[in-house]
């Protein structure tokens, strides 16, 4: 697949997640689950309905926090804490299809190589869920 990849300066983000490590080959369930059981949560602690699903990768191990976008921070649960995509200058790409998003990342690890930038945090930002593969962003 051929990304067509922009560089755009963003605002932070604030987030609602938990937080967790997995194994790559574990993170296409552990992610989905981990933004179910924040939407759970924040519809059973009265907040707003939160906006995309998010993936905010940490380090090389796989340390993650799983969740959704939020209009305001708010009083942590027991599990599901505030915190914050950040912002600044990103590379970014739109992937569409599948789930198999490690040629994105590549795609974004490539370019930032070949133009003298550094890839120091990774995350995702997933559209809408829909049950058309063609359509999932």
């Amino acid at each position: 697949m051929t990304y067509d990849l922009r560089v755009v300066e963003i605002a932070p983000q604030l987030t609602a997640v938990i937080r967790g490590q997995a194994a790559a080959e574990k993170l296409s369930s552990v992610i989905p689950a981990a933004c179910g059981e924040v939407w759970q949560y924040m519809k059973a602690a009265g907040h707003p309905k939160p906006g995309h699903n998010v993936a905010l990768y940490l380090d090389g191990t796989v340390t993650f926090e799983a969740g959704a976008e939020v209009s305001a921070a708010f009083l942590p649960g027991p599990k599901v804490f505030c915190s914050q995509l950040p912002g600044g200058t990103v590379a970014t790409v739109t992937h569409v299809g599948d789930y198999q998003l490690a040629p994105a990342h590549q795609a974004i690890r490539n370019w930032c190589g070949a133009n003298g930038r550094s890839s120091t945090l990774n995350w995702e930002i997933y559209g809408h869920g829909t049950d058309d593969p063609a359509k999932i962003r």
